[in-house]
């Protein structure tokens, strides 16, 4: 039988394009005639090997410069300490002076050096003012603005084309204020999935316009036969969503995206490709909290499992901090998986985090990290970056140690030496002042792609679409191999003499990549492997030129800044500074969380080192015994980071030898964490107030 490749390339389609020139704010008839962008882009410009992840834009058309920062003005009305800006350390969206600035920053410096954009939503701005409430049409308006800018930024400059007007791709996502009310979505069919897929139908592959206005979900191959975003609707998943409930039971949207997502890995693994997920809300999860319905977390994680030889990484926006989360196989429940309660009932996180709500997630994961068995001083084989056939022609050529050592246990703990025990997702900081206005460049490896045929490998025999949903989603297999760890300790009260048996899941439980495979991508360096990012950063407080650096004011519900309370120089309004990002940290040669790249197993070291209350030498500040000397002078111990150095809490010298305890964070590794967390907008004695530990 022949094999016909191209019909399930169609499954996996192209980033469609808007015209250059900037358009009225209205959306585009659906009888518009796509786009589609050319395969020869990739080959025509090259790849460059970076892409841009932005997100958290929340324009705000009523944004007045130095009106009050105060929740009942909003930035809004009123005299305060508003730039121009953007009102920083506050919880004002942003203004329309910040959109244009970031895009023209864009322009000048990322234009022709990014391969494709991650756009992870959040695209209108938050519904705080009683007085100026929301409406639909606002909401579908800032969408479109944004989509033109980025059209402005990204749209071709030649007519080579007639069916591209892009550069680039960009794949854009649903944020939970992109809708109304926020947080709410019922399930598709809706006027949401309708409106969007006139506002974003140049970017949504033709063949996936269907699924996307059912559940506001598609893929788009960034780079053609290789490399395929997933635009996740989050949504479905979100524990502050009322109008669904989790991903347990057929009928619901949650359950639908997530079987979706395994028949499209499984196409993808078929074709010999990659993946790379994008969300709007990150799974968030502790012991105590969560932003996932657990049963949609359970799946996401078991999904990344069994398709680790496919999935490159996965990227989040929504917390506006900065921070990774690890997921742990082993907390997939068979229990959990088919919607029963477990023993340990999380309550959701906050809808939209407090200074002191952050303070305290960020406590709690590394709380968690803290659990992480501690990596032995001697250098593991993954570490040294040769790659899996090399160690894989070691394992061969060397003898079999018969002595297990710490490193077997070690390995054992984590999953092996590529730590597949875990699965990491990455959540970048955002555009909107709640800090500082970030936005991030991801590197990622290319090596060889530019010499690559394109290929079609293990390609399936030609089926209709429904043809493919019967075989692979809605019939389960009861013969399917099982491969998660189930739970199988029950209760036996009242149940003497009576054998209990684990039920499987009600869904089809994808395979795992074969024994013979070696680590994906995630795992283990290689083409398409994420492997570092550099993050960029406005510092309003500087560039509005209104003020000096002052120390953030408030710790929970509405965040006034740390201008609250102060006259700015108005005659300063034309005299700002020149706008621009610049470089916070780069991970490439970051020497605080010294991550060779973006594996796994780079970030299940990081948070080991983060979650050490007593850390190694290497990773400490200083060593404070409690009881400080009567000397006069104070001392300071200093951290690089952030292209400045961050003092350690300054030591508490006590009259007459008395003991004073203090709070300090002893571990140079967490305060660098929780001071990027905040994109350095934290005094630094407050960090060690809030993050310390009493010393």
């Amino acid at each position: 039988m022949v094999l016909h490749c191209l019909a399930f390339a169609l499954l996996l389609g192209y980033a469609t394009a808007f015209p250059t020139e900037q358009q009225p704010l209205r959306a585009e008839p659906l009888d518009e005639n796509p786009r589609v962008p050319s395969q020869d882009l990739v080959k025509a410009k090259g790849l460059h090997g970076r892409f841009l992840h932005i997100t958290d834009f929340h324009p705000d058309q009523f944004y007045e410069t130095y009106s009050s920062t105060e929740v009942d003005a909003a930035c809004h009305r009123g005299n305060g300490p508003a730039g121009i800006f953007g009102a920083e350390t506050t919880d004002c969206d942003s203004p329309t002076t910040l959109v244009n600035a970031t895009f023209k920053w864009i322009n000048d410096h990322l234009k022709d050096t990014v391969d494709f954009v991650i756009w992870t939503g959040d695209s209108s701005r938050h519904d705080s003012d009683e007085q100026i409430p929301r409406t639909e049409n606002e909401v579908i308006a800032t969408n479109e603005l944004l989509v033109n800018k980025f059209v402005e930024v990204f749209g071709k400059e030649d007519d080579t084309d007639p069916k591209n007007d892009l550069a680039i791709p960009i794949v854009p996502n649903f944020g939970n204020n992109d809708i109304m009310p926020h947080n709410i979505m019922q399930p598709g069919p809706n006027k949401w999935t309708q409106k969007y897929l006139s506002v974003w139908r140049k970017f949504i592959p033709e063949e996936q316009r269907h699924g996307f206005s059912t559940g506001g979900w598609f893929s788009v191959e960034v780079i053609p036969n290789r490399l395929a975003v997933f635009s996740l609707n989050t949504m479905y998943f979100f524990e502050h969503n009322t109008a669904v409930d989790g991903c347990a039971e057929r009928s619901e949207p949650g359950y639908q995206q997530m079987e979706w997502l395994r028949i499209q890995l499984q196409f993808i693994r078929n074709r010999g490709m990659k993946a790379l997920l994008m969300g709007h809300v990150p799974p968030a999860r502790t012991e105590a909290k969560l932003l996932w319905d657990e049963t949609c977390w359970q799946k996401y994680t078991l999904w990344l499992q069994q398709y680790r030889d496919v999935i490159v990484g996965s990227l989040y926006g929504h917390m506006n901090i900065d921070h990774f989360l690890l997921q742990d196989n082993k907390d997939i429940s068979n229990k959990a998986l088919r919607g029963k309660m477990e023993s340990v009932s999380r309550m959701a996180l906050d809808d939209e985090l407090t200074i002191q709500s952050a303070a305290d997630y960020l406590t709690e994961l590394r709380a968690g990290w803290s659990k992480i068995p501690d990596a032995p001083k001697t250098k593991s084989k993954s570490s040294s970056g040769s790659g899996y056939f090399y160690n894989l022609f070691e394992s061969i050529t060397q003898k079999k140690k018969h002595k297990e050592t710490k490193e077997d246990k070690f390995l054992e703990k984590i999953g092996g030496e590529w730590g597949e025990r875990y699965s990491v997702s990455l959540v970048s900081p955002s555009v909107v002042p709640n800090y500082f206005p970030t936005l991030r460049v991801i590197e990622y490896n290319i090596s060889g792609l530019e010499n690559l045929p394109v290929a079609h490998a293990n390609c399936i025999e030609k089926m209709t679409l429904q043809e493919v949903e019967e075989a692979h989603c809605f019939i389960e297999d009861e013969n399917e191999e099982k491969s998660i760890e189930i739970e199988k300790k029950k209760s036996k009260k009242g149940r003497k003499g009576r054998k209990n048996k684990s039920k499987k899941p009600q869904f089809a439980i994808p395979k795992p990549p074969s024994k013979s495979a070696p680590p994906g991508p995630a795992y283990s360096p290689q083409t398409l492997s994420l492997l570092s990012y550099k993050q960029y950063f406005a510092n309003l407080t500087l560039i509005n030129n209104d003020f000096g650096q002052h120390e953030i004011v408030g710790d929970e519900g509405w965040h006034n800044g740390k201008h609250s309370g102060k006259k700015p120089h108005k005659d300063k309004l034309r005299h700002h500074n020149k706008f621009k990002y610049e470089v916070e940290y780069d991970t490439r040669n970051d020497t605080v969380f010294g991550l060779k790249d973006l594996t796994v197993r780079s970030y299940i070291d990081l948070a080991g080192r983060i979650g050490q209350y007593k850390p190694p030498k290497s990773d400490r500040i200083e060593d404070v015994d409690g009881e400080d000397s009567e000397a006069t002078n104070t001392d300071v111990d200093v951290v690089a980071c952030r292209g400045h150095e961050l003092a350690a809490s300054k030591k508490k010298h006590k009259k007459h030898g008395k003991k004073h305890k203090h709070r300090k964070a002893i571990n140079k590794v967490w305060f660098t964490f929780v001071n990027r967390a905040f994109i350095g907008t934290w005094d630094d004695d407050e960090l060690h107030d809030e993050f310390g530990q009493e010393v």
